[in-house]
């Protein structure tokens, strides 16, 4: 069946968004010694599609995984979990933005120990509320409103303006439009949309890199008795409340608090009343083996 000018239209524009941002994310991971996986064929995994398994057994389809100690025949441990997503009205920019947050935040969990950065690259119509949902769950967003991906276009010589109500004959001479342009003036559009929003880009790019960079410094454990242990990683603070005599201490225990700290500021707490959930609460900090995402 063939597609409709209005379907083609938005995949054009979706791919001319991979086509600015994946560069970036490839320079990104080459100074970072990462490797980025996206759609294609790779020997680590079967089809083409880049695909990881949460806790629950959740499959998730996703866009772009930099990967630490990751190559083309081994899938590596998961720094950075990217969606790209283009909407051109309103009404589907909160569903979308809830699609995102189904696919990634469970695998952000299953994967907490590597603490991977958590971000989306949106174009086109997504409201204020669709973003701050986002924000609020912890991603890092980049958005390139629909006027500036009109402007890059623009830049080519090319209209790609459209309403709800726009004619197919209008839409399909669009697509015609697109479709005879050079390689060279292509990629006038991913520049030029690059450009129109350089702030809001390096705002995301610096986020990445910060937490890319991060590493785990310290872990604290505090029985409720006040005592404050300060561990220097998530096996010796194991091996502290393994070897903790609770009946040892003045008052019973209450709880334990936990508060793992990053390098770059971060940090995460917790409080447990029995050992056993402390110790597979840190478990999950020690240090990962190698990702294996379907498996």
């Amino acid at each position: 069946m063939a597609q409709s000018p209005a379907h083609k239209l938005g995949q054009i524009i979706g791919d001319v968004l991979e086509s600015a941002v994946e560069p970036l994310l490839r320079k990104f991971a080459r100074s970072h010694k990462l490797y980025l996986d996206c759609n294609g064929l790779r020997p680590a995994r079967t089809g083409k599609k880049v695909s990881w398994k949460d806790q629950s057994g959740n499959v998730h389809d996703l866009d772009y995984v930099l990967e630490r100690d990751g190559t083309a025949t081994r899938i590596g441990v998961p720094a950075a979990f990217i969606e790209t997503a283009w909407r051109r009205y309103t009404k589907h920019s909160r569903n979308k933005a809830q699609e995102i947050q189904g696919a990634i935040l469970p695998l952000a969990a299953t994967y907490r120990a590597a603490a991977p950065f958590i971000g989306v690259i949106l174009a086109g119509v997504f409201t204020d509320g669709a973003l701050d949902q986002l924000r609020s769950q912890g991603f890092a967003v980049l958005y390139f409103p629909y006027e500036s991906v009109i402007d890059a276009f623009r830049k080519a010589g090319v209209d790609f303006s459209f309403e709800e109500d726009t004619a197919e004959t209008v839409l399909a001479a669009k697509v015609d439009t697109w479709e005879r342009l050079s390689a060279v003036q292509r990629a006038k559009v991913a520049k030029r949309l690059l450009a129109v929003n350089a702030p809001d880009l390096q705002q995301f790019m610096d986020s990445l890199d910060r937490c890319v960079s991060r590493t785990l410094s310290s872990v604290r454990v505090i029985p409720l008795h006040g005592v404050v242990v300060e561990l220097n990683s998530a096996q010796d603070a194991i091996g502290f409340i393994s070897a903790y005599t609770e009946s040892d201490a003045a008052l019973p225990l209450c709880r334990y608090e936990i508060e793992i700290l990053y390098s770059n500021g971060d940090n995460i707490r917790a409080e447990f009343h029995a050992k056993e959930t402390a110790i597979e609460f840190l478990a999950g900090y020690a240090p990962p083996a190698l990702g294996s995402p379907l498996t």
